[in-house]
């Protein structure tokens, strides 16, 4: 489990960036790709990780600037992107002002679970890390380059054949 404050922050940042570079690939055009009707669009399921954060946080007592759930989903592949960075630029924020390492094990009831905060931050980066899978499947199907996330991708390793 991560008890340093700094380790979590770096941790969030990094993961972060990784998926502010998955959503840099999405184009206007893909945010309506899907599998069915039935299931979220690319760029339905890219405000659901926006959203998630500050809602998330807010079980933590964190009171994040940001969209909420119900808000509708923005019409361009860039305010998706500036409003996933500008989120998690805030989720970063908050936790650096307002935490610190012996806060990290404060437990909080969240969705009929005791977790503490860290635990909580880890919970959102795995839920984020499970749909930015989910989001390369739509941007392949959609035709879009994608992006290296933990090592060169298909269209990276292409590039450097």
């Amino acid at each position: 489990m991560i008890s340093s404050l700094e380790a979590l922050l770096g941790f969030f940042d990094h993961e972060a960036r990784i998926t502010a570079r998955v959503f840099e690939a999405l184009t206007d055009a893909s945010l309506a790709q899907r599998v069915t009707d039935k299931d979220r669009s690319l760029g339905e399921m890219a405000w659901h990780m926006v959203t998630s954060i500050p809602e998330m946080f807010g079980h933590l007592g964190l009171q994040l600037p940001g969209p909420g759930h119900h808000d509708p989903v923005p019409a361009t592949a860039g305010e998706l992107t500036e409003a996933y960075r500008k989120v998690s630029r805030a989720a970063l924020a908050a936790m650096r002002a307002s935490w610190t390492d012996d806060s990290l094990g404060d437990t909080h009831e969240i969705y009929g679970y005791r977790w503490t905060k860290a635990e909580t931050v880890l919970a959102l980066l795995l839920h984020q890390t499970h749909h930015r899978g989910a989001m390369t499947v739509l941007m392949g199907q959609a035709g879009l380059r994608l992006p290296e996330i933990y090592g060169p991708s298909r269209d990276t390793e292409a590039r450097h054949g």
